[in-house]
């Protein structure tokens, strides 16, 4: 995506969303809430997955406080980036502001979901998936995050099949590719 600060349309605003088109082209904005109603209108994503030298990724347990996927375990990061703010801009941010980590990220693959996330809401995201190297310290924002944990993707993949409800639906959605992409 190119750089919207140096054309002078930056106009972040954490409650609204970019709609978008089956290729990630913006179409729109739209209030987050408003987004996941109804048709739920897809809309752009992120999900970042960090691996430490251990060869295990960090999860979060979302906080209860969150709008929807309350208390499910995802990924070590995933949110969506503000009108005029870049989509790797967007994941170093929410990674910083709910894990407490800063690290290099590099997109790894994208993907298209819908899925239903309970509380009469509904994912429909063109969602990039970032890779990042970590082995430092974690700390997380306690309204972002009740707990977290690494995990050795093998592990995490019998988990999954074993307890699918206990999982955020993108986690379980792109864990195969996430798995296939470790080490490239």
């Amino acid at each position: 995506m190119a750089d919207d600060r140096a054309r002078g349309q930056l106009s972040l605003d954490p409650q609204k969303v970019v709609l978008v088109d089956e290729n990630d082209r913006q179409i729109g904005v739209d209030d987050k809430l408003k987004a996941h109603q109804g048709g739920a209108k897809l809309h752009r994503a992120f999900s970042v997955f960090l691996f430490n030298g251990k060869g295990e990724t960090l999860l979060q347990r979302r906080a209860l406080v969150k709008y929807h996927s309350k208390g499910k375990w995802a990924n070590a990061c995933c949110s969506h980036p503000m009108p005029g703010e870049g989509v790797a801009d967007a994941a170093r941010r929410r990674l910083k502001e709910e894990m407490g980590i800063e690290c290099d990220l590099r997109e790894v693959f994208a993907f298209t979901y819908r899925a239903d996330v309970g509380e009469g809401l509904t994912e429909h995201e063109f969602d990039h998936v970032f890779f990042g190297r970590y082995d430092g310290r974690v700390d997380a924002n306690a309204d972002e995050v009740m707990d977290y944990r690494w995990v050795l993707p093998s592990d995490l993949v019998r988990e999954v099949e074993s307890n699918p409800d206990g999982f955020a639906p993108w986690l379980r959605i792109c864990l195969s590719r996430v798995v296939a992409n470790i080490g490239r």
